[in-house]
């Protein structure tokens, strides 16, 4: 299954982009105001890395830093709170509201899902 269903990436000079696009199936460049985007070197060669070293990787949702995620795994199963990063870790806040006060927990990306 592939990890990114219905894109492909690649790495050309954008005087090549033409000729990309000529290839069937080949709908559009990835880009912002008409003009086609780079994906950060890093994020591509973490993917790269961790495909190559075996690691097992599944496609999950994107969640967005600020949004109301669900955790549906492990001892708080259930729980409604915000997403955070802090140096790079996901992080989950869990508020009890009657008493106004909050905690900052660790967690893994995918054990939550957003909140509809």
């Amino acid at each position: 299954m592939p990890l990114f269903p219905g894109y492909l990436f690649v790495r050309i000079a954008l005087r090549d982009r033409l000729q990309v696009l000529e290839i069937p199936s080949v709908a559009r460049l990835v880009g912002f105001n008409g003009a086609p985007a780079p994906l950060p070197g890093g994020e591509t060669e973490a993917l790269k890395v961790g495909l190559e070293g075996g690691l097992h990787v599944v496609p999950h949702p994107y969640l967005k830093v600020g949004r109301r995620v669900r955790i549906i795994a492990g001892p708080l199963a259930g729980f409604e709170g915000i997403l955070l990063r802090k140096k790079n870790e996901q992080r989950f806040v869990l508020s009890v509201d009657l008493i106004q006060r909050s905690v900052l927990l660790d967690i893994d990306a995918a054990s939550v899902v957003q909140v509809v």
